[in-house]
């Protein structure tokens, strides 16, 4: 079946379909219902919660640490120390489950618009029936308020505009009209088609079915919503490779463990002992868990600047952004039209202030003007505000309106200028009235004078310039009417090119003083009989805090891409106002010609596209991120939907966007100002330095205690710490400082730095290096300890020596974590007083371990005296003293990669 409807009359269109303007009969009907199914969205199934929950265990760390637990259980005869490595290990499953288990109601959002009931006429008879029973060729009828309940062909169309802005991106209603179009065509601008899920803004018409379910516009989304996979964050594919580097690390010094047992002739029961400890010391248990709650101490954060968010992981991919594809209308633009210029009988005025806010001033040369002692210009807005069928008014701090966005414009000028819409109604009651018809593109209102005569009306005209001006007779110069000369009307036509190369939306308006006016009002009364009063030029403008915000993202190396369904000389415009960087402008049609190579191509030149549809912003999504960009994009319309799936991170909007695109979207703006997206990526960086330094403080215990494991065996002396106790320095003890490094205070403007490469891993070859002198002062000391107190006080105390010491080698190790350039005392010790508390918490934690009785039992620990804890304290301060000394020295030698 033809997906070109708009190029056919509306009989061709009805004959194609095989119905009539009287509708399909009930048994045709229901024969197509069988052929095409029911006029319904259709999802894919969901995978059930039990395998949510089991793929968290798909983790080589996780083999590894179930592997252990059962050498523990069943050669070693450990239940204890068994059953503490399996709680690790579920906790940590049940930790991803959650995270993992939010609903993709994305789907769920699609079907709400749905329209569960539709006006259909079938055998000539109107009746009302559930949308689901449409079928193609069935004939509907749509009025104001309904929504469209299939996507279908204009036959009949009265004063009708339909709001397609979830579908199209389209800032404000649109015209629609019955004749046929010539060539190809976005859906945004088929006037004679209506859409499934779109509403009906104005008038009535009859239209004809011509796709039902997911053979509409909307169906296509649907699908392409549920075939487009969300690519893993960086932080995923970070983790994830970190976590197969540590499982071939752990398998590898396994592997050298049975050999040097092999070579020392060790029983299976002794090499196990060895390795079961140095396997469980490989793996950063409370690595997961770290990175949870970082995370979503960041969504607290980022929730203070305006930026919901729905996926954890969305919190540090923002730090990673190199490009923002943002909407214009309402992000990158106040969403709210806004008139910047009149010209009135040769004068040019200039209109400050943007929104519906009415506040403003009106110049001349530069020269502010009282707008009340201007005649000419008073006129003007007299005939803006009482030719409008919109209304404004004070909702809290901010001006709602109610209406069409251009009236709003019409009407804030005027209160700029202190004419109030109640005041001049009740001064000029509205007699009779012309409503604004697609095909006449003006409307007129008639009023008693202004002037308070018995008798006298007054007729207010705004509309299409070419329209008006065909109108009108005489022109208004200076307070004085003039015949409209061919002079005249070059002037006029001169100046609207002008505006519109400026992107203004430019408007007429017009009136007459007419005592014999009709009681009803005709088209042909006003012909040749109106006065030309001037031109107004109206914009969305963008936003002050965009500019600001532009700038910004440029200081911090990252391009901002330009996407809208407007027009491409408004876009243009806009992009040249908030000083976006230089590029191409290329429109839907344009792209729809290219081939994914020639896109791919072209891409990086782009900064401005326009009318485009759905899956051109897909299209676009794919060919930046082919270029190795991680993309953020942002969204608010129906359809947006595949585009926030594709893209590394969607942006919804939380005032003006649908259910659809906030489901589909990683964060949710809740001012719709793009200024939010640049505090979002600003504490991403944040974060993901945080993770960094979490990192850090994790691998450096846990190489630490490898090296340990490597001294004690290649000196043939036993284990100076168990498996339990590694598992609680792992977990707790670094647990309780690592939270409060991922919460470390920003250093500096990291604005001012370049994004970090896509690629680019949370471990790099300078933090390696600085692991490794690190962890060697931890594993010297702790060897040295054990090795002189083992002859001295017995293999027990011996190894709680150790184990102390180690543990107070995180302490230490925490303050170092901090910075890896500046010193502790630099950066304020009291910086960061969660990590004073962490450690104190941490202190008080050992103290627990050693001296509580149930504790000793379950950790192998004795009762050390005063004297031991000195001595444990003068050793593991020395990996502190170390690091202080290495950054007065050498701050940048551990810089490489980074």
């Amino acid at each position: 079946m033809t997906s070109n409807w708009h190029n056919l009359g509306a009989d061709e269109a009805i004959a194609k379909l095989k119905s009539s303007r009287s509708g399909l009969s009930a048994a045709e009907a229901e024969d197509r219902l069988r052929q095409h199914g029911p006029n319904e969205l259709t999802e894919k199934g969901k995978r059930p919660p039990i395998l949510v929950f089991l793929r968290q265990f798909a983790s080589p760390l996780i083999y590894i640490l179930l592997a252990a637990a059962l050498i523990e259980f069943v050669v070693l005869r450990k239940p204890t120390d068994a059953s503490v490595i399996l709680a690790v290990v579920f906790i940590n499953a049940i930790i991803g489950f959650v995270q993992e288990s939010r609903a993709e109601r994305a789907m769920e959002a699609l079907k709400k618009l749905a329209v569960p009931y539709a006006k259909v006429l079938r055998e000539g008879t109107t009746g009302r029936i559930l949308s689901s029973e449409l079928v193609p060729g069935d004939v509907v009828a749509l009025e104001a308020g309904d929504k469209i309940p299939a996507d279908a062909r204009l036959i009949e169309a009265a004063s009708l505009s339909v709001d397609e802005s979830i579908l199209t991106g389209e800032s404000v209603p649109v015209d629609k009209f019955t004749g046929a179009m010539e060539g190809e065509a976005m859906v945004a601008d088929m006037g004679n088609m209506v859409h499934m899920g779109c509403a009906v803004a104005n008038g009535r018409g009859i239209a004809v079915v011509t796709a039902t379910g997911m053979s509409t516009e909307i169906g296509k989304i649907t699908a392409c919503v549920q075939d487009v996979k969300p690519p893993p964050t960086p932080l995923q594919r970070n983790v994830a490779r970190l976590g197969r580097y540590i499982g071939i690390l752990a398998l590898g010094i396994i592997g050298v463990l049975i050999i040097i047992g092999l070579v020392r002739e060790y029983t299976f029961t002794e090499m196990f002992e060895f390795a079961v400890p140095a396997a469980v010391s490989a793996i950063p248990e409370g690595l997961p868990v770290m990175v949870t709650v970082v995370l979503a101490f960041g969504m607290r954060r980022m929730a203070r600047r305006h930026a919901l968010i729905r996926k954890l992981t969305a919190v540090e991919t923002m730090g990673a952004v190199t490009v923002i594809c943002s909407d214009k209308t309402g992000t990158l633009t106040e969403s709210e039209m806004t008139l910047r210029q009149m010209y009135l009988g040769g004068r040019t005025i200039e209109i400050t202030g943007t929104g519906y806010r009415p506040e403003g001033q009106f110049l001349e040369n530069g020269q502010e003007l009282s707008p009340l002692e201007d005649r000419d210009l008073r006129l003007a807005l007299r005939v803006s505000a009482q030719c409008n069928d919109s209304t404004l008014r004070l909702e809290g701090d901010r001006h709602q309106l109610l209406g069409d966005p251009t009236e709003g414009a019409f009407l804030v000028a005027a209160l700029k200028a202190g004419l109030d819409q109640k005041t001049l109604q009740k001064e000029q009651p509205r007699l009779a009235e012309l409503p604004f018809l697609s095909e006449k593109r003006y409307m007129a209102t008639l009023h008693a004078s202004p002037e308070g005569k018995d008798g006298d009306k007054v007729v207010y005209v705004k509309g299409a310039l070419d329209r008006v001006l065909a109108m009108c007779g005489r022109v208004l110069q200076n307070g004085a009417l003039e015949e409209l000369t061919p002079d005249n009307i070059a002037g006029i036509e001169s100046k609207n090119l002008e505006m519109a190369t400026r992107a203004l939306r430019v408007m007429a308006l017009a009136y007459t003083e007419d005592i014999s006016a009709p009681e009803q009002l005709s088209h042909d009364h006003l012909r040749g009989r109106l006065i030309l009063v001037g031109l107004v030029g109206m914009i969305d403008p963008p936003r002050q805090e965009a500019k600001k915000a532009v700038a910004d993202c440029k200081r911090a190396g990252i391009k901002v891409v330009m996407i809208t369904g407007d027009q491409k000389a408004t876009a243009v415009a806009i992009a040249d106002e908030l000083s976006l960087p230089p590029g191409e402008a290329i429109t839907g049609l344009e792209l729809e010609g290219m081939s994914d190579e020639e896109l791919n191509d072209r891409i990086e030149k782009v900064s401005v596209f326009a009318r485009v549809e759905p899956l051109h912003k897909l299209r676009i999504v794919d060919a930046l991120k082919t270029k190795g960009y991680t993309v953020a994009m942002t969204g608010d319309g129906v359809n947006d939907g595949p585009a926030l799936r594709s893209a590394d991170i969607g942006i919804a909007m939380g005032i003006k966007g649908t259910d659809v695109a906030r489901e589909a979207s990683d964060i949710v703006l809740t001012d719709d100002n793009f200024a939010s997206i640049v505090s979002a990526v600003e504490e991403g960086r944040v974060i993901f330095g945080n993770i960094r330094r979490s990192v850090f403080y994790l691998l450096s215990t846990n190489v630490g205690e490898l090296f340990t494991w490597a001294l004690a065996i290649v000196a043939g002396i036993p284990l100076p710490v168990v498996a339990v106790q590694i598992l609680w320095i792992n977990l707790v003890t670094d647990g309780v400082c690592t939270i409060p490094l991922g919460l470390e205070p920003k250093h500096s403007n990291v604005l001012e730095e370049p994004p970090r490469r896509a690629k680019e891993g949370i471990v790099y070859r300078g933090m390696l290096a600085r692991i490794a002198f690190v962890a060697l002062f931890m594993a010297a000391g702790t060897f040295l300890i054990f090795r002189w107190e083992l002859p001295r006080v017995g293999l027990d105390e011996a190894r709680t020596m150790a184990f102390s010491v180690m543990v107070a080698f995180q302490w230490f190790n925490a303050l170092n974590a901090r910075s890896d350039r500046q010193s502790v005392f630099k950066l304020g010790l009291s910086g960061n007083r969660l990590l004073l508390g962490g450690i104190g918490l941490a202190v008080l934690l050992q103290v627990m371990v050693i001296y509580a009785p149930p504790f000793r039992a379950l950790f192998h620990t004795v009762r050390l005296s005063a004297n031991a804890w000195g001595t444990i304290i003068l050793v593991a301060i020395s990996v502190f003293v170390a690091e202080e000394v290495r950054k007065l020295a050498a701050p940048r030698i551990f810089a490489a990669g980074k």
